[in-house]
């Protein structure tokens, strides 16, 4: 018999809005202070530079004001694409979205007024809409609740890649980082369901995953964990799993606890 699904874990729209925001602003506040030099340094992500990263960077506010500008799509209430489906649709769109921020840096050079238009255009548009409101998406129609905690994981990715690739210190708002981190965790528990290992990201998410004997009380005998900004690396492609392991920046103890073959979770 496969596993049971579990129960979706439920996020506030709220204070998922507000962590969007004030993630949006702490970038934006690192952003004003690069200097040309760094602009131009190579970002780690193919060709970017960090101008083209910084750029792309307000997308993840402006897909959603975009969406919200536009009718709610026609078509039933159901969403085309649930929350745990969402890390699934990024395959395959790299290069689509690399054009566009190279498109965006070039015709915007004032990244300051960008960030700003930004942050006013979404603060007006999705401080009143409704949590299961639809909205179109790249992967297709989703809540805008749903839609929202994806732009966390956008936002937190984005400020690791800035930080590390311009020398910044940009911090990680704590309710965008556990968004963030609990929904890749979850990711991982719908990709590869079952309770032989369990994955612990403190102080964020405790998942089981993977099929096999299931752990009922004690210490689990398979067991992986790591911070939440290794998470999100290894979720999103930026880590490889043997690097972390080497690195000792992941600890898995126990014959099932290999995550190499599910991750990353996103193209």
């Amino acid at each position: 018999m496969p596993p049971a699904k579990k129960r979706l874990r439920a996020y506030d729209v709220s204070r998922t809005r507000t962590a969007v925001l004030t993630q949006f602003g702490h970038l934006r506040d690192g952003v004003r202070t690069l200097t040309p030099e760094q602009l131009a340094r190579p970002a780690g992500l193919g060709e970017w530079t960090v101008r083209d990263l910084a750029a792309h960077v307000t997308a993840a506010l402006e897909r959603v004001s975009g969406a919200l500008e536009s009718p709610e799509p026609a078509g039933g209430r159901e969403p085309q694409v649930g929350l745990l489906e969402w890390a699934s649709t990024t395959v395959g769109r790299g290069e689509d979205i690399a054009d566009d921020a190279r498109t965006l840096a070039a015709a915007r050079p004032d990244l300051d007024a960008l960030y700003e238009e930004t942050a006013e255009r979404f603060a007006r548009l999705a401080g009143g809409s409704a949590a299961d409101r639809l909205v179109a998406t790249r992967a297709g129609t989703m809540r805008l609740g749903d839609f929202l905690v994806t732009r966390t994981v956008e936002l937190v990715a984005h400020t690791d890649d800035l930080n590390r690739a311009a020398g910044l210190a940009v911090p990680c708002d704590r309710q965008a980082l556990a968004a963030c981190t609990r929904l890749l965790a979850d990711t991982l528990a719908d990709r590869a369901p079952g309770g032989s290992v369990e994955v612990r990201v403190p102080p964020f998410a405790v998942v089981q995953c993977i099929g096999g004997p299931k752990h009922t009380r004690g210490t689990p005998p398979n067991v992986v964990e790591t911070d939440p900004l290794t998470w999100v690396r290894l979720a999103t492609g930026r880590t490889r799993w043997t690097h972390a392991l080497e690195e000792a920046q992941v600890s898995a103890s126990g014959e099932r606890a290999d995550l190499d073959a599910l991750l990353p979770l996103m193209g």
